[in-house]
């Protein structure tokens, strides 16, 4: 499957964006994932759902600020970001991986990934 992030921009910080992914094939058949790596820093997990959307996984600084959601028929991931910090700020992949119970935060097991959509969070 073939993923497309779009939807970054430029945000004050303090508040929110949107930004979205959308696969080429059916990935209803995916657990789904959002990674993001801002400027001289490794490639970090931001947020993971599994295939049927019944669990979420989120890294500990974004809990309680941004929400992943999927709609499969429409083979779109979102990922809602607000209180908006810029410390926040990178480009945002969002990656594919098999189905499971639980998603996961490894990136090793995600085998398919976006381009990535850049989001900017000005102080």
């Amino acid at each position: 499957v073939q993923l497309q992030a779009s939807g970054g921009g430029v945000v004050q910080a303090g508040g929110s964006l949107s930004v979205s992914c959308v696969g080429s094939a059916r990935i209803g058949n995916y657990d789904m994932g959002w990674f993001r790596q801002a400027p001289g820093k490794e490639r970090e997990f931001v947020a993971a759902i599994n295939w049927n959307g019944f669990s979420t996984l989120y890294q500990d600084s974004v809990k309680g600020r941004f929400r992943i959601s999927r709609d499969s028929a429409m083979n779109t991931v979102w990922l809602q970001m607000s209180s908006l910090k810029p410390e926040d700020t990178a480009v945002y992949y969002c990656a594919a991986g098999p189905s499971s119970l639980s998603p996961t935060s490894g990136m090793s097991s995600y085998h398919a990934w976006g381009q990535g959509t850049l989001v900017t969070v000005s102080s």
